[in-house]
């Protein structure tokens, strides 16, 4: 699986939550099925994603690129520290 053809058909096809504190909340509740991180996203960030996710059973991606690789990834201008991954669409993201 090609993670960035992934992510972009993820954001194209599914329902996606772009940003940090965004994604932080919903993975406080469990609901999304995945949040993608980039590699750059500040330490302690990633580390409330990691213990919530791992509480709330969340897939956690690394994505291996910076922010603004990641943003451009998704289409869109800005970076992107993290993204939440509510439904995947047509996108092979969750079957890994």
């Amino acid at each position: 699986m090609d993670l960035k053809r992934a992510i972009r058909r993820a954001v194209d096809s599914g329902k996606v939550v772009i940003g940090t504190e965004r994604s932080i909340k919903l993975a406080l509740n469990g609901s999304p099925k995945a949040i993608v991180i980039a590699a750059n996203c500040p330490t302690e960030s990633k580390g409330d994603f990691v213990k919530f996710c791992e509480i709330s059973k969340v897939k956690v991606i690394d994505f291996p690129g910076t922010s603004v690789e990641l943003g451009t990834v998704c289409g869109k201008p800005y970076p992107i520290s993290a993204m939440s991954v509510m439904d995947a669409g047509n996108s092979e993201l969750l079957s890994e």
